[in-house]
C-alpha cells in the first residue's frame, strides 16, 4: 500500500475500538427497500445465513407494525442464534410492548430529534423529545432489555441539542447510542468531528446507521469506525430506503482487508448470501457493485488480462475467493490474444495459429457491434472453426434471400458441389426453409437430404444475438449426421449448420 503501513497509520492517527460489531438491518431497514416484502421463511432463511456468516447482531424487524412482523421476530428469536436478535420501536409504550411480546432481550429505540422531525412530524418541543426518549428507554430498562437509542436525524440535529438528548438517554441507562444518517447528508469530515465527539463525551458504545443518499455510507461508516465508533449498521447489498444503507460486503471486506480488522466473519460466503438476497427480493445487482458484482473480478482489456494471467493482484485488490466470487475473462473487442488463447487452453480446444487468428477475428468483430463474447460462444465460434477446416465437398460461395409482407421469401443458394459452381432460387414458408429448399435442389443429384431436428439457441442477448444452429440431417440411406454453426445472422447459421451435416454424410459415404 502506499505510504505508511495501516498499522502504522492504525497507531498514528486512528482510535479504532476494541471490538467493532455488526449490526445488519436487512430484514427492518433493507425490506424497507421500495417493492421488498419479506415473508416470515425468508426472514428466517436470510436470518440463518447472517448467522453463518458470523454477523454480531440482527435487527428482526418492526414488531409493533404487522401481525406478520411480530411473528417474525418471535420465530426468528427461537432459532437460537448466536447473533442478538433485536426489534425496532418508536419512543411509544406500544411499541415498547410488542418488542417484549416477541421474546427479544434487546430494543433498538428511536425518536426524531431534528428540527424538521420536532415541528413537521411529532409536532414536540425539544423539552417534550428529551422526555419522551427518557421515559421510553427507562420503561425498557425497567422490562430488563438491553437498549440501543437512536436520534432519527442526527446528523440534522443542532450540535448542542443533540448532546442533551444523549446526556439524558445515557443517565436513563441507554446501553448503545446510534447515530442515524437518516437521509445521508454527512460527508467523511463532518463524520470524523461527529464521532471524535461522541467518543470524547460518553464511555457508552457508539454506533452509526449511515444512508446512501450521495454515496457515502460506506466512507462514512469507516471513518466513524477509525474515529472510535464501536458499531456499524448494515444491510446486505446496501438495501434500505430510497438509495440504501451502509453495505455489508463492502463494508466487511473493507475491514478485513484494507484495515486488517479481523471481524471474525466467514468472508467465503458473503457472494453466495449476496446472490440469495438479490434473487428472493428481485433486486438485481448492478453489475459494477462492489465485491458482489458480477464485473467486480471480471477482465476484459488486454493488458489487465496478461497482468491477470501472471498475477491476479496485478488488477485485482483481493482474491475473488476470499468473498466466494470467481474471477472472469471477458471477451470482447479490447480482448488480447493471451486471454483468448488462456481460455482456449481452459477448455482444451487445440487450435493452429491460422484457426487462432480466424477465431480471434471474429470475436474482435463482435466485439466492435457492441457484444460481449461468452465462453459458450467462443467454443461455439472454436467448434465452427475446426470443423470447417474438414473436408468439405460442399461450400457455400453465395446467399441472397427477399423476403417482405407480401412477397413470399426466397434464397438464392450459390454451392460449390466438389468443383462445380451450381446456383439456384426456391421459396418456402421462411427465410430458411426457403435457403433449405434451395440446398436440397442444388445436391438431388449428390443425395436427398432430410432435416429431422433443427435448434436454434441465442448465445449473446440483444436483437443481433449471435446465433448457435445445431441440426440432425438424414440422407435417406441410413446416414445421420449432426451439423453445428454458429454466426450473427440466423440464416446464414442455420444454413453453415445444414452444409456441415450434408458434409459429414458425403465423407461417410466415401470412407
Amino acid at each position: 500500500m502506499y505510504g505508511k503501513n495501516i498499522e502504522t497509520l492504525k497507531k498514528e492517527n486512528m482510535n479504532l475500538a476494541d471490538k467493532i460489531y455488526i449490526f445488519d438491518t436487512t430484514l427492518r431497514d433493507g425490506e424497507q427497500a421500495p417493492g421488498v416484502a419479506l415473508t416470515v421463511d425468508e426472514k428466517i432463511q436470510i436470518a440463518q445465513k447472517l448467522d453463518k456468516l458470523g454477523v454480531d447482531k440482527i435487527e428482526a424487524g418492526f414488531p409493533v407494525s404487522s401481525n406478520g412482523e411480530r411473528k417474525a421476530a418471535k420465530e426468528l428469536n427461537s432459532l437460537g442464534l448466536n447473533a442478538t436478535v433485536l426489534g425496532l420501536a418508536r419512543s411509544v409504550q406500544k411499541d415498547i410492548d410488542a418488542v417484549l411480546d416477541s421474546g427479544l432481550d434487546y430494543i433498538h429505540t428511536f425518536i426524531g430529534t431534528s428540527p424538521l422531525h420536532r415541528d413537521y412530524k411529532l409536532k414536540m418541543s425539544k423539552e417534550k423529545v428529551i422526555e419522551t426518549a427518557v421515559e421510553s428507554v427507562e420503561y425498557a430498562k425497567d422490562h430488563g432489555l438491553t437498549v440501543e437509542f437512536s436520534a432519527e436525524d442526527a446528523t440534522r440535529t443542532e450540535h448542542d441539542y443533540l448532546f442533551d438528548v444523549y446526556d439524558a438517554v445515557v443517565d436513563a441507562g441507554a446501553d448503545f447510542l446510534n447515530v442515524p444518517d437518516t437521509v445521508g447528508v454527512l460527508i467523511p469530515v463532518i463524520t470524523r468531528e461527529l464521532i471524535t465527539n461522541l467518543k470524547e463525551r460518553y464511555t457508552t458504545p457508539i454506533s452509526v446507521h449511515f444512508h446512501n443518499d450521495f454515496g457515502l455510507a460506506t466512507a462514512n461508516t469507516l471513518t466513524a469506525i477509525e474515529c472510535g465508533a464501536n458499531q456499524a449498521h448494515v444491510t446486505i447489498n446496501g438495501m434500505g430506503e430510497r438509495t440504501g444503507n451502509a453495505s455489508l460486503e463492502e463494508i466487511i471486506v473493507a475491514l478485513h482487508a484494507a484495515y486488517n480488522i479481523d471481524l471474525d466473519i466467514d468472508t467465503t460466503q458473503l457472494y453466495s448470501l449476496s446472490e440469495f438476497v438479490g434473487r428472493i427480493t428481485g433486486i438485481k445487482m448492478p453489475v459494477n457493485k462492489p465485491i458482489v458484482g458480477a464485473n467486480a473480478f471480471a477482465h476484459e482489456s488486454g493488458i489487465h488480462v496478461h497482468g491477470v494471467l501472471n498475477n491476479a493482484l496485478t488488477y485485482e485488490p483481493i482474491s475473488p475467493e476470499l468473498v466466494g466470487h470467481s474471477r472472469r475473462i471477458v471477451l470482447g473487442k479490447h480482448t488480447g490474444a493471451n486471454a483468448v488463447k488462456a481460455k482456449l487452453e481452459h477448455y482444451n480446444i487445440d487450435l493452429t495459429e491460422k484457426q487462432f487468428q480466424t477465431v480471434f477475428n471474429q470475436i474482435k468483430a463482435l466485439g466492435d457491434k457492441g457484444k460481449t463474447v461468452t465462453d459458450d460462444d467462443l467454443r461455439a465460434i472454436a467448434i465452427t472453426e475446426i470443423s470447417s477446416a474438414k473436408e468439405t465437398p460442399i461450400k457455400l460461395e453465395g446467399l441472397g434471400i427477399l423476403s417482405g409482407a407480401v412477397v413470399s421469401p426466397t434464397a438464392t443458394v450459390k454451392l460449390n458441389i466438389n468443383g462445380k459452381l451450381k446456383e439456384t432460387s426456391c421459396t418456402g414458408v421462411g427465410p430458411v426453409d426457403a435457403a433449405i429448399n434451395a440446398i436440397r435442389e442444388l445436391i438431388q443429384d449428390t443425395m436427398d437430404i432430410e432435416l429431422e431436428e433443427y435448434n436454434l439457441e441465442a448465445i449473446t442477448g440483444g436483437t443481433d444475438a449471435l446465433a448457435e444452429v445445431f441440426v440432425i440431417s438424414s440422407d435417406g440411406e441410413g446416414n445421420k449426421s449432426t451439423g453445428r454453426a454458429t454466426n450473427d445472422d440466423v440464416i446464414m447459421a442455420s444454413i453453415l449448420a445444414v452444409l456441415d451435416s450434408i458434409n459429414k454424410i458425403l465423407l461417410m459415404e466415401k470412407n
